[in-house]
């Protein structure tokens, strides 16, 4: 290889220095809170590799909160830890609650980088195509087989209209009659509240049918 072509890297150089630095600050913070030997160095691999699953996690979904909140989560710790070791901490007297939180961090970053792993990404909608870029679909001929030809259904007569009867005139009713039902009537609804019915104006007056109808509706015309 041409001595040309290997050339430093600023950014990868910079990563590097950061990364040592984050991962000893990582370290020193957990073996002061009681973490010793190697569980002291599996901290600051602990806290990377949460880092690394989220932010991949983020390149394929942007929008996704379950990995904005676990890369938030490991950013804060690697962050904490950098500023915690700057002197602003004895790490002589560590306090309790520091010492709860570099305990449980094991767990917690087990169920971040399981959600991570195994939680299911969200789908991408396919681009729409124009129906320039659309392939053409080949048109295909369809032939039909000829169908018997079918016998016209034949024409029944229509049935002949019932003979109509001719209507039979109202018999004459005489006035005084059409005046003595007319107070039978008022004095009924005066009595009942209620107007008579044709039945009982019939019984009253001892008529037939078609003349106490005919009385009737003399008195609903008057």
């Amino acid at each position: 290889m041409p001595r040309s072509s290997i050339r430093p890297d600023p950014v990868l150089i910079q990563a590097v220095i950061a990364g040592a630095l984050s991962f000893a600050h990582l370290h020193d913070l957990a073996n002061a809170a009681g973490q010793s030997g190697w569980k002291a160095w599996a901290y600051p691999v602990s806290v990377d590799l949460l880092l690394v699953a989220a932010w991949r996690r983020l390149r394929t979904a942007r929008r996704d909160r379950s990995a904005w909140t676990w890369f938030v989560i490991a950013l804060g710790a690697s962050l904490g830890a950098n500023i915690a070791t700057a002197g602003l901490l004895d790490l002589h007297q560590v306090p309790a609650w520091l010492r709860i939180l570099v305990a449980g961090w094991p767990a917690l970053a087990f169920l971040g980088g399981t959600l991570l792993v195994h939680s299911p990404a969200a789908r991408v909608p396919a681009p729409i195509t124009s129906e320039a870029e659309q392939p053409a679909v080949p048109e295909v001929e369809v032939h039909r087989a000829e169908e018997p030809a079918t016998p016209a259904p034949e024409l029944t007569p229509a049935p002949a209209p019932a003979p109509v009867k001719p209507a039979v005139p109202a018999p004459a009713v005489p006035a005084a009659l059409v005046d003595h039902a007319r107070k039978l009537a008022e004095a009924h609804q005066a009595s009942t509240g209620s107007p008579m019915p044709a039945e009982t104006l019939s019984a009253r007056l001892g008529l037939p049918e078609d003349m106490t109808r005919a009385i009737t509706a003399q008195l609903q015309l008057t």
